[in-house]
């Protein structure tokens, strides 16, 4: 290996079945990604850590479960003293940028504008340095759209005029100044999310199209509460719904908009790569999904639908990864970290809690993990959707996936049977086996992670055989352990009272 280049494209609220190469019956208008998984490894089992954007960018960024890191929700950051992926390679003398959403620094959803330790301060530029870097006329435009998104096109926003489009400008030029350079670069487009900013001929290239939703009419009869009264709480999305005999469609012409959009500037970063670094490692993948109606809800919250929680993770290697391969073994975020410091020769710390990825992608067919796990705790700090407090943990064997929801009713799905979700089979006997295997496997997870909310009350399930007990499990991490690291808890409510100072008289 001559360079070890890598980059990271990284798009907000993009579920794999948003993508053209996973979903090539549908004119998704994604054509750079899926040239991406024509010429490497589209994986069809990648999981996200946590169906929200801050615990799931955690998760991809430290190598821990947002259980671990401390970001258990949005607004949140990680813990102070746990380096990032940044911090490790930069650390290691590779030269890193960032360029885009961030979502971790503990502060509002465009961030405060600081490059964190770890990345080049000098491309730099989260939502916070976009917002400061527009012209008071171009500010009044994007106001504009935030509150009418219909009228996109009609304030006349032009490509060079949006995020994405300076993104992408940023990372064409980081890749040209580094060319001779080994490098990691994180491509992170806050799109294709509200208010769906995207110029034509994007903007109204989706006004007819309409997304198949098969599984929006769950009745949830024996779902957890809490997704009826998310289903309740966001019945005026359903407007968005239509109908063609007995089959639901979703008319939501602006995401797809948008959607589209960034995979032109996908195309754009991607035309840089294959001029100045064509051997470099390119990895696409996303946080999360979007429920887009299916089981009546909307956006992302507590649940772990397919999808919700898996996502795109297409990978090109030149020269080690095969072209058009795919592999349908599960694999997670979790195990990014782990698999760049692989790539690039460094020790992977055993605090880690993913495994690379690296022999999976030169032979697909590679089982690197037998089981995913993903968490849900609470959405965000500074408001009460979705129910506040809503403490999930599930796990995913490829096939069967149990869900502990664990105020509410638990799931348990056979996605072989039923790959819509539609039948909870939590309480079929037929299943306890499986079940039982999921839930020793899930606890076993929730003990090795030392998960905060760990206990036997995640074992004491009506449907379960025998009482839960965690009594004497593994001991607390001493400082002469191999994977001890302490941790600084740091949690700023962001409330004006930490903030306020008192005058001295």
């Amino acid at each position: 290996m001559s360079k070890r280049q890598t980059v990271l494209f990284l798009i907000d609220t993009q579920g794999a079945n948003c993508v053209g190469c996973y979903r090539p019956e549908l004119a998704l208008g994604t054509p750079n990604i899926d040239r991406l998984a024509s010429e490497g490894v589209r994986f069809n089992g990648a999981y996200t850590c946590s169906p929200v954007c801050g615990p799931s960018r955690s998760a991809l960024f430290t190598g821990l479960y947002p259980h671990s890191n401390g970001v258990l929700g949005n607004d949140m950051a990680p813990h102070l003293d746990l380096p990032t992926l940044g911090q490790r390679l930069s650390d290691a003398g590779f030269a890193t940028g960032y360029i885009g959403k961030w979502h971790l620094d503990g502060s509002d959803y465009f961030g405060d504008g600081r490059c964190p330790p770890g990345w080049d301060p000098g491309y730099w530029m989260d939502g916070r340095n976009y917002l400061d870097s527009l012209p008071n006329d171009e500010a009044r435009a994007l106001s504009r759209c935030v509150l009418d998104a219909k009228g996109v096109a009609a304030h006349g926003i032009t490509a060079d005029f949006t995020h994405a489009w300076r993104i992408a400008e940023r990372a064409r030029e980081f890749i040209r100044v580094h060319r001779d350079r080994d490098f990691l670069l994180v491509v992170s487009i806050d799109e294709p999310h509200h208010p769906f900013i995207a110029p034509e001929p994007y903007a109204s290239a989706f006004d007819e199209f309409l997304y198949p939703v098969p599984n929006a009419d769950d009745p949830l009869s024996d779902k957890p509460l809490s997704q009826k009264e998310w289903a309740r709480h966001t019945e005026s999305h359903r407007t968005q719904l239509a109908r063609i005999g007995d089959k639901a469609y979703l008319r939501h012409p602006h995401h797809f908009a948008c959607s589209s959009f960034c995979d032109s500037q996908v195309g754009r970063v991607m035309e840089a790569i294959d001029g100045e670094t064509p051997e470099a490692l390119v990895i696409h993948t996303s946080d999360h999904g979007d429920m887009f109606g299916s089981h009546g809800l909307y956006g992302k919250g507590p649940c772990m639908y397919e999808e919700i929680v898996r996502i795109p993770f297409i990978v090109r290697w030149p020269g080690a990864s095969p072209a058009g391969a795919v592999s349908q073994e599960p694999v997670s975020h979790i195990d990014l970290v782990p698999t760049l410091l692989d790539y690039f020769g460094m020790t992977v710390p055993s605090i880690l809690q993913g495994r690379s990825l690296l022999p999976q992608m030169r032979n697909p067919a590679h089982r690197t993990n037998h089981f995913v796990f993903m968490e849900f705790n609470r959405f965000e700090i500074d408001h009460d959707g979705f129910g506040a407090f809503a403490p999930i943990r599930s796990v995913f064997d490829g096939r069967y996936k149990l869900v502990i929801n664990l105020l509410d009713t638990d799931e348990f799905y056979d996605l072989a049977a039923d790959p819509l979700e539609l039948q909870n089979r939590v309480n079929d006997p037929a299943l306890t086996p499986e079940r039982e295997r999921l839930l020793d496997e899930l606890l076993a997870w929730m003990n090795r992670t030392r998960d905060p909310l760990r206990g036997p009350h995640w074992a004491r399930r009506r449907w379960g055989s025998r009482p839960g007990s965690t009594w004497g499990g593994p001991t607390r991490p001493r400082p002469f352990d191999e994977a001890y690291y302490p941790k600084t808890l740091l949690y700023d409510t962001g409330k004006v009272i930490d903030r306020f100072e008192y005058s001295k008289h």
